[in-house]
């Protein structure tokens, strides 16, 4: 099994881990159901195969069916999602990454007052 980096996979096979993050376990007729203009079940099934030789997906039977699952935690998707989307798009700073989600939120003040302590925590504590 290939450990491979979420960012280096194919427009569908992102759409798969997105619905599966998403929406939680399924499978294929799940995926199928779950993502825009699905190609065909075994279409569906080759792609998911290949996404757990690559370590992307994990599966378990229930009954006849498999049901897949992402390998990576919610939380280390988020992380790599982040991270590739601050590279990417703001030169690394994550300063300006959240400067421009400011600017396009729309942010309730009980939101602005959360995110006021958190910036505050991490101030505390040295981030």
């Amino acid at each position: 099994m290939k450990n491979v980096d979420p960012q280096e996979t194919s427009r569908r096979e992102r759409q798969i881990l997105d619905a599966l993050h998403r929406d939680g376990p399924a499978t294929v007729s799940d995926v199928r159901a779950r993502i825009p203009e699905a190609p065909t079940y075994s279409t569906v099934r080759t792609l998911l195969g290949v996404m757990e030789e690559k370590g992307l997906v994990t599966h378990t039977e229930r009954g006849k069916a498999y049901v897949y699952a992402p390998a990576a935690s919610s939380r280390a998707a988020r992380k790599s999602a982040l991270h590739h989307l601050v590279e990417t798009f703001f030169q690394g700073s994550a300063e300006e990454a959240a400067i421009a989600l400011l600017q396009e939120s729309r942010l309730d003040p009980a939101s602005l007052e959360r995110l006021r302590k958190r910036v505050a925590q991490a101030k505390q504590e040295g981030r």
